[in-house]
């Protein structure tokens, strides 16, 4: 298999961050440096940057530059409320922003902005060995599946190392060269179309393009050996927040009697939810419904609803497939247990 040409979509240089503009690609690779909390907080809100795994990182060291050019407390609380409220649904953003506020308080005043660059660097580094462990958890898990049929984009893009959904995929192709996908488009941004083909391209993985309403009927007439995506947010009780269409997949993986598994961090976790009703689903600009590419598609003024997630029941889960183990059946005990 050939050896992955995709460009890091994030580097720390030790003073700014530099990231792969995700709304250019395919076409253009182009990279974004970002320099403190409301750029970073910008980059995220236009999905520049994207992927819950991603948004955490980066928003770590988007709060780590904004104190390190002005180190105080009163900075850290600004950048800190700034890069929350740029997306409200993947849980990781909020706990990196959390994790660097309070690496930062606790070294007080004078160390300050270097513990806040120290706990970004951590939550890279762990980002990182978090995609590596998933990974080979998932191609254990889903030995013997040939045919995998993915959504949105959960590779390298979407984190600092391997990415979950799509690091799984990579690991079981290292193992059989046969595998192949099925990558849903992921209406109306098109990330897998854009996203996950690149990626796959890259790898020298097999895969094919459908369009997302094309899934279920592949499924149905046996096309399919497993599911398997990634997740922005889970909650306590193993409900599971992830791009829209995620819900019917599961569905319909249901009705055809095939595996349906999330595979995400940890650090996507939210045990202090509930449930899925919840999370907090973002809806986004009705012209991403409109357009494509620059191109009106219906109606000028067609009123339109734009969600960007939806949730995925807990019992429709086979599993869920993170860096410390496998939650099989799904449901607050094992979901529980992931966090222990």
């Amino acid at each position: 298999m050939a050896e992955p040409v995709v460009p890091p979509a994030v580097r720390w240089d030790g003073r700014r961050l530099h990231v792969l503009d995700q709304t250019l690609l395919p076409a253009r690779e182009a990279v974004l440096t970002l320099e403190g909390a409301e750029d970073t907080a910008a980059a995220i809100r236009r999905l520049a940057v994207r992927g819950a795994p991603l948004i955490g990182v980066v928003a770590a060291y988007g709060l780590a530059m904004e104190v390190a050019r002005e180190p105080g407390l009163g900075a850290l609380e600004r950048g800190a409320e700034r890069l929350r409220s740029a997306r409200p649904t993947a849980v990781n953003l909020g706990w990196a922003v959390d994790r660097v506020t309070a690496a930062a308080r606790a070294a007080g005043p004078a160390q300050l902005a270097g513990a806040a660059r120290a706990e970004a660097e951590a939550i890279e580094r762990e980002n990182r060995d978090a995609g590596a462990a998933l990974a080979q958890r998932g191609a254990d898990f889903l030995r013997g599946a040939r045919r995998v049929l993915t959504h949105c984009n959960t590779g390298e893009l979407a984190a600092a190392g391997r990415g979950s959904a799509l690091g799984v995929v990579a690991a079981m192709a290292e193992r059989d060269p046969g595998v192949r996908v099925l990558v849903c488009e992921t209406r109306p941004l098109l990330q897998g179309a854009r996203l996950t083909t690149w990626e796959l391209a890259a790898a020298g993985i097999g895969h094919e393009l459908i369009v997302d309403a094309a899934a279920a009927g592949l499924m149905r007439r046996g096309e399919v050996d497993a599911v398997l995506v990634g997740f922005d947010r889970a909650a306590a009780n193993g409900d599971t927040a992830n791009k829209v269409g995620t819900y019917g997949h599961a569905l319909a993986a249901r009705a055809a009697q095939i595996p349906f598994v999330f595979a995400g961090p940890t650090s996507s976790i939210d045990p202090t939810l509930a449930s899925g009703e919840a999370i907090e689903l973002e809806e986004r600009d009705a012209d991403e419904v409109r357009h494509a590419a620059g191109a009106l598609l219906t109606v000028p003024g067609t009123p339109c609803r734009n969600p960007a997630f939806d949730v995925t029941p807990a019992e429709l889960v086979t599993a869920v497939v993170t860096e410390r183990g496998v939650a099989q059946p799904v449901n607050r005990q094992t979901m529980a247990a992931l966090l222990a």
